[in-house]
């Protein structure tokens, strides 16, 4: 018999810890799930609708180093809109590569796209925002739309997001587009990806307007301009990693009616191209979201790995323990197996929504552990001062103002090494 060095005691602990962490995925499934169920298309608005007085809208797209990607495309795609009351404001933001020169030969070719060449941001900003900010102070429209260079729009996405937000008098309105994938990473990191994020921010939750909790899905986020002029535009969020949910955060609690929706009818997008891309992107990102705690960082880099990922190397031990006649871990391979059957189940659910071979279900450990390894070596490059890469700038690196004493305060990055 194999030993693993676990008493009667300590094997009965984990039994019903196991039990415990199968009910809270079967109801955390539960909540992807019923998100999944309510990705439809939104309600078509016609363009003789809008056709009294229409408003304008004012698209703003940074760009960085995106000449490798579909940049010539998705702004094709923007002018290409059946709605025609639009201004598109292109910001090539510092690019290394031939951005600059695809967004000046375009802009040749439709009076519509102009073309800002941002500058250094100045002390406190990061690039991004500060991008968006430029293109905001010369924009005109009553609307705005923070669209990511990435997003491939279908001909009707303006009017239909723009007669929705109209017609249900809200202020702020978030789309979720369709996400492409094209690598074997990709595949295993996008359900993964898309479980966390259905079932840790559900819609119904987040468009509750009594509850302060916001996301945003930055690639698409049209706001009436009022809102974000009361907030001083995108300087209220000047040092922010992930400016797009802190912007939402901030438009909700102001005051501003807020919704989120999904829209793969409308828009589609390839996120990261590759394992670098989806490293970088993590690691920019999540230690963010833990509001640069490094206590929070660690309780989820913890249970993360305890509860997500090692159930399922438990159930697989437990399996072929069985089958090779030892008895020592069977107590643990129900709940191991119900824990993984539960994240397998649901994640064939969400391929095949997003047209992911449902093989990539199964590579559960995979996409997840992505998650928390990634945290846990952005925190601590961070905290060490060694920083990390986006988009060819560093972050956070040393000589910056130091990690905030509390959790919910932002600490000013350090940009453009």
């Amino acid at each position: 018999m194999v030993n693993f060095g676990l008493d009667s005691a300590g094997l009965a602990i984990l039994t019903v810890v196991a039990g415990i962490c199968a009910f809270g995925w079967l109801g955390f499934a539960a909540m992807a799930l019923y998100g999944l169920a309510q990705r439809k298309p939104l309600p078509a608005t016609s363009v003789s609708q809008l056709a009294t007085n229409p408003p304008l809208v004012s698209i703003l797209l940074p760009a960085r180093n995106e000449a490798h990607r579909v940049l010539s495309q998705a702004l094709a795609s923007v002018l290409a809109q059946d709605y025609k009351q639009i201004e598109v404001i292109a910001v090539n933001d510092r690019s290394t590569d031939s951005t600059g020169a695809i967004l000046a030969s375009l802009a040749e070719t439709d009076d519509r796209l102009r073309v800002i060449n941002s500058a250094e941001p100045p002390a406190g900003w990061l690039g991004k925002p500060y991008a968006l900010q430029q293109a905001f102070e010369v924009s005109r429209g009553e609307w705005v739309v923070t669209l990511d260079a990435d997003m491939l729009l279908e001909t009707g996405a303006i009017r239909t997001a723009l007669g929705y937000a109209i017609a249900g008098g809200y202020d702020v309105l978030t789309l979720m587009p369709s996400f492409e994938t094209g690598s074997f990473w990709e595949r295993a990191f996008t359900p993964a990806w898309l479980l966390t994020l259905l079932g840790g921010y559900p819609f119904f939750v987040l468009n509750n307007p009594k509850l302060k909790q916001a996301f945003a899905f930055g690639g698409f986020s049209l706001i009436h301009r009022e809102a974000l002029a009361r907030l001083e535009g995108f300087a209220a969020v000047r040092s922010d990693i992930v400016e797009d949910v802190r912007l939402a955060e901030l438009l909700k609690r102001s005051g501003a009616r807020y919704r989120i929706e999904h829209a793969p009818n409308l828009m589609r997008t390839r996120m990261q191209n590759g394992l670098r891309e989806i490293w970088d992107f993590l690691s920019r990102g999540m230690f963010a979201g833990m509001r640069y705690s490094m206590v929070l960082a660690a309780l989820t880099v913890t249970t993360g790995y305890a509860f997500v990922v090692a159930p399922v190397f438990v159930a697989i031990i437990s399996l072929l323990l069985v089958l090779t006649g030892s008895s020592e871990l069977l107590s643990l391979l129900f709940p191991a197996l119900a824990i993984w059957g539960t994240q397998v189940f649901t994640l064939v659910l969400i391929c095949r929504k997003f047209e992911i071979p449902i093989g990539y279900a199964f590579t559960t450990p995979l996409g997840l552990s992505l998650f928390y390894t990634a945290l846990l070596i952005s925190t601590v490059n961070i905290v060490r001062g060694k920083g990390v890469a986006w988009k060819g700038r560093k972050i956070y690196e040393l000589g910056g103002v130091g990690l905030p004493v509390r959790g919910d305060e932002a600490r000013q990055p350090v940009v453009d090494k």
